[in-house]
């Protein structure tokens, strides 16, 4: 931790530069200040406290899961080794990932409220349907042409709203070769005419969702004027639906004040239905009122202006979801990867002098493991007290990870990391091995690997 008020200096001693802190005084009597810098500077000071009480928020808001014992990660290592598993692998739990899905439908009870599955947050056929099917549904949100192409092909029927804006190009390429016609996200005047031209080129109507700005503040027609004058446009142009409104909101989840946030969210997606309402009349039902995100879903629950929500990675809970708002929900997916050498210290090179004195400051680097694979958006989880060497540096191809003498590991034994996210994750390892009643019952192929 860096001391208060003190400025740090270098000194490089063999080609490595160690950061020190000079002694300092608790207070330094004023300085004279340029008045044009004054107001600067109440500035930034306000800047680093209202940053600071925003991170204060955010830790608060985060929820770590209740540990798993180690009788589990036992049961799953011998099962993979069964399975003839010695390389890399991302492990489904499906008695877990039952339970959230389970979680879901228990919170949204009568709510009314429709399910929507993030396809790219669970990135195989074979875990969307078991979601799907399980939730009750066959709406998807899709977020580029590869995985929407995917989606038609294999599952005709579903129902799919597109969850961010693509470009022209990639719609029209779509077009070539798929006709499953989604609710394409339209967030300003000009790609709604770009999409009616390409949709008419088609041959098919443009199904036009138009995002709204409730609050993330990352596009999307952000006041009623805005809203009305594209749906105007839209009313000009032929073989154009407006099919409905999407507004994301997942930094509810996390910012400082909530009820605040999602009280403005509510008001800034009743305004826009409003606006919609007024200039498409009829049954409001007809509509898609697209809201939420595994972050924020369970707020939609109670009061919401939405008629569904869309979730994705609740369902497999990675670790940028230790949110409060998830914490009836547990992790379901986990990097399983061999230990290739187990070293009963940890030399950084060129440093091999400073061994004994890094281990008796921190123990947490007594030993040294390094296992197959590495540097994925993970976490190391079990056995407990594994991290990363802030030292030695990250490798894609050895993995180090340093633990203190209370960890034992040999090489063969598997180590278990969890994901950061689902969405990049998961198309790392190939086929998706699901663990079921002890053994390793399937094997689930993922989606091509795109962007």
């Amino acid at each position: 931790m860096t001391p208060r008020n003190c400025a740090p200096r270098s000194i490089r001693r063999g080609g490595c530069s160690t950061r020190i802190y000079a002694r300092c005084s608790v207070s330094e009597p004023a300085k004279p200040e340029k008045k044009g810098w004054a107001r600067r500077s109440v500035l930034i000071g306000g800047g680093v406290a209202a940053t600071a009480a925003v991170g204060v928020a955010v830790a608060n808001r985060m929820a770590e899961p209740a540990p798993i014992d180690s009788g589990y990660f036992d049961g799953l290592s011998a099962a993979l080794k069964r399975a003839g598993v010695g390389a890399p692998v991302l492990v489904i739990d499906r008695a877990r990932l039952n339970a959230n899905i389970a979680a879901v439908k228990a919170k949204l009870a009568g709510s009314g409220l429709g399910t929507r599955v993030v396809v790219k947050s669970l990135p195989s056929h074979d875990l969307i349907e078991a979601v799907a099917q399980g939730s009750g549904t066959n709406r998807y949100m899709v977020f580029n042409t590869p995985m929407l192409a995917e989606i038609a092909a294999k599952t005709p029927q579903a129902d799919v709203l597109m969850g961010k804006p693509l470009t022209a190009v990639a719609a029209a390429e779509y077009y070539r070769s798929s006709r499953l016609n989604p609710q394409w996200l339209i967030d300003t005047p000009t790609r709604l005419k770009q999409y009616a031209a390409l949709t008419a080129a088609a041959g098919v109507p443009l199904r036009a969702n138009l995002e709204i700005d409730v609050g993330l503040h990352r596009g999307g027609f952000g006041d009623a004027a805005r809203l009305a004058e594209v749906l105007d446009l839209a009313a000009t142009l032929p073989n154009v639906e407006v099919t409905g409104l999407m507004g994301y909101d997942p930094h509810i989840a996390k910012v400082p004040d909530r009820s605040r946030a999602f009280a403005r969210m509510l008001k800034a997606y009743r305004d826009a239905q409003g606006v919609l309402e007024a200039k498409r009349p009829g049954d409001p039902a007809r509509f898609t009122y697209n809201s939420a995100g595994s972050p924020t879903y369970a707020l939609h629950a109670s009061e919401t202006a939405a008629n569904e929500v869309s979730i994705g990675s609740a369902f497999v809970k990675p670790t940028d979801f230790d949110l409060d708002t998830l914490a009836h929900h547990v992790p379901a997916a986990f990097i399983a990867t061999p230990v290739l050498k187990a070293l009963d210290r940890v030399q950084v090179p060129s440093l091999e002098k400073l061994t004994g004195l890094f281990a008796l400051f921190d123990p947490g680097v007594q030993q040294a493991f390094f296992i197959h694979g590495g540097h994925w958006l993970a976490k190391p989880d079990y056995p407990a007290g594994l991290d990363y060497s802030k030292l030695y540096g990250r490798s894609s191809n050895q993995e180090l990870l340093t633990a203190s003498n209370k960890v034992h590991l040999a090489p063969d034994d598997f180590v278990y990391l969890r994901p950061t996210q689902s969405e990049a994750v998961l198309l790392q390892f190939g086929d998706l091995l699901v663990y079921d009643n002890g053994e390793i019952t399937e094997r689930w192929p993922t989606f091509q690997i795109s962007a």
